[in-house]
């Protein structure tokens, strides 16, 4: 995989980009990864086909400077842009979103339906609105105590705790949470990714009608054993539209984008 940057207003978008033939694979990483993550894929893409990856606002190289949040219009500029810097203007693509990256995809499909040949979503977000998410970002109050707890974590910490002593918390999300709130720079890094891209809130009967509109083949890959992303939110979103959506469950984890993975996403392009 080639990298590069393009100029966006007063921002800096880092991707990469690799493979090659007419037909174009756009790859959307999760929650506090980077384009890296798709790189394993390039050698595995069928003849034909070349794929670009993006590293989102607040992720990996990208320097993101923009002052409002981050919105569904700005990143269709986004793409614009680095397939334009591909000698690629307007056209169209398959997307594969992974975790986060699969709410950015959904609302790109109801963005610019028409320009989507395929969407694969591998444990997608954006399939279930989050209650604390909701609360912490779609809310004066809850951001506030969104903000404060990321600079006094204390007392979330002893409410985790509390919880995960009484099994009221699954050992996996204790362990997610955990993860991403024991260190300051991760806390800062929490506050401004989940605050600045929540404007991002895919409108899934929106969604579910462009699909059937446009004829736009959609595959939910989920892994048995993720507590973080479960497959039932999958199969409640294909009621309605089992004609263009199908749903795979692998013998995995919440990671799905590994090298062994790598031959099973390929084949579903």
């Amino acid at each position: 995989m080639q990298v590069a940057f393009i100029p966006f207003n007063t921002s800096q978008i880092h991707y990469s980009y690799g493979g090659n033939g007419n037909k174009m694979l756009l790859c959307l990483h999760g929650y506090g990864e980077s384009e890296h993550s798709f790189h394993f894929l390039e050698q595995h893409l069928p003849e034909g086909y070349q794929m670009i990856a993006i590293d989102l606002p607040y992720h990996g190289k990208t320097q993101w400077k923009e002052k409002a949040d981050f919105t569904v219009d700005q990143l269709v500029r986004i793409i614009d842009g680095v397939l334009a810097a591909r000698n690629l203007p307007g056209a169209s693509f398959s997307l594969l979103g992974f975790s986060m990256g699969g709410r950015m995809s959904l609302s790109i499909l109801q963005s610019i339906p028409h320009r989507i040949h395929k969407m694969i979503l591998l444990a997608p977000d954006g399939l279930k609105v989050n209650a604390w998410y909701w609360l912490a970002t779609q809310t004066y109050a809850g951001n506030r105590l969104f903000s404060f707890t990321m600079k006094h974590p204390g007392w979330f910490f002893g409410v985790l705790k509390l919880g995960n002593a009484l099994k009221l918390i699954n050992p996996s999300v204790f362990k997610f949470t955990r993860h991403y709130v024991h260190d300051g720079a991760m806390r800062h890094q929490l506050y401004q990714r989940w605050s600045g891209l929540r404007k991002i809130k895919p409108n899934l009967h929106t969604i579910k009608k462009r699909i059937i509109e446009n004829k736009i083949a959609v595959v939910l890959v989920y892994g048995e054993y993720d507590r973080i992303i479960r497959h039932e939110r999958g199969e409640k979103f294909r009621k309605g539209i089992e004609s263009w959506c199908s749903l795979q469950v692998l013998q995995a984890g919440h990671q799905l984008l590994q090298e062994k993975n790598a031959a099973l996403i390929a084949g579903l392009l």
